[in-house]
């Protein structure tokens, strides 16, 4: 879906529409971050998981809007139904985004091209929204292309063209690549798939480890992951292997700030809370340490999030140590607000 959230608001206050608004923070940049702001605003550089005080800065004239989760809630169990007028196999990502196989689709239409563009007609007609597809052979081609020409995008990447395509793509349009990895990708002059497809698996897994793998088959348009409609979730996390040790608290406790805002919009479009944060760190020996604080309620907020980790991090000294990886992780999800079943777990431990 396109800027979801805001575009629910726009759609329902008329008072919002071709107005700059984001949904979350609060006035004046008092405190608070952006869960999704409107194309408006994103003109201004507004983006979600950002602070208030950054929002109103970019842009004074931000309308800031409360977030009226049962809304956004209500218009995707009705998106979801219209993705099952076509397949079964539907694998959720998140409130506003899904994979779709539609290798057997329910109606016999027979083209993925054709079912993608009668889903975002659909979402059009009866919810007055747009939804931007992506179609490919695989998932991680198809997620590239749903995002690349938003809003109300349709993007197809057929067979013949999948490795030209990843040979092209900048690093940092990679599905799941962070700032830190795409930083560290640059320093080894690695900046599109083209570069990355010289380096052999083993060269790949000495630098990022695992996802080296990974990235090594999906920069030859492997992905064979198939869409998993009923995976539970069990962990939501986000985590970054660094250029090099960090020795300092105050470059330790900024790492984690850019982790928290990653995992903090991860939440933000599943909908979950959990009671458990865990902090994770690898130190300079490859030696691995999790320490983990409990709620009686479930969280979500970032700033109980990043204030959990800080507070994980001092009861290791750190600073005795050097440090080569830190990731923050969400478990132990509320079940009443469990809206979700998908396998984002897997996809982070990737990246």
């Amino acid at each position: 879906m396109d800027a979801f959230y805001a575009s629910i608001e726009q759609r329902d206050n008329p008072e919002y529409r071709g107005k700059p608004i984001a949904v979350g923070g609060s006035p004046q940049g008092k405190g608070g971050v952006v869960a999704t702001a409107s194309y408006e605003a994103r003109k201004f550089g507004i983006r979600s998981a950002m602070s208030s005080k950054k929002a109103v800065q970019l842009c004074p004239h931000v309308i800031f809007v409360r977030p009226r989760f049962e809304a956004y809630k209500e218009a995707s169990v009705r998106i979801r139904e219209i993705f099952h007028r076509y397949t079964d196999l539907i694998e959720p990502l998140s409130l506003d985004e899904a994979f779709l196989d539609v290798t057997e689709d329910k109606q016999n239409i027979g083209s993925a091209i054709e079912i993608a563009k009668l889903i975002k007609q659909a979402i059009k007609d009866e919810l007055k929204l747009t939804a931007s597809a992506g179609v490919s052979i695989n998932k991680f081609i198809a997620k590239i292309a749903s995002d690349l020409n938003k809003p109300d995008g349709f993007t197809f990447i057929g067979p013949s063209k999948v490795e030209k395509f990843m040979e092209r793509l900048p690093v940092e349009k990679f599905f799941g690549v962070g700032k830190v990895t795409a930083d560290k990708m640059k320093l080894l002059g690695l900046h599109t798939g083209a570069d990355l497809k010289k380096l052999t698996e083993i060269e790949l897994t000495k630098h990022f480890g695992k996802a080296g793998k990974f990235f090594y088959k999906i920069v030859r348009g492997s992905d064979p992951r198939e869409v998993q409609p009923h995976r539970e979730t069990k962990s939501i996390g986000a985590e970054d292997t660094f250029p090099y040790d960090l020795t300092e608290l105050e470059e330790m406790n900024a790492e984690l700030e850019k982790i928290a805002d990653v995992l903090y919009e991860r939440l933000r479009k599943t909908g979950l809370k959990g009671r458990t944060v865990t902090l994770k760190i690898k130190y300079h020996d490859f030696k691995l340490a999790t320490r983990s604080q409990s709620f009686p309620g479930g969280v979500s907020d970032f700033e109980t999030i990043i204030a959990t980790a800080r507070q994980l991090l001092m009861a290791t000294d750190p600073g005795e140590k050097k440090i080569r990886l830190l990731g923050i992780s969400l478990s132990n999800f509320h079940r009443e607000v469990r809206l979700q079943k998908n396998n984002e777990s897997d996809q982070l431990k990737l990246f």
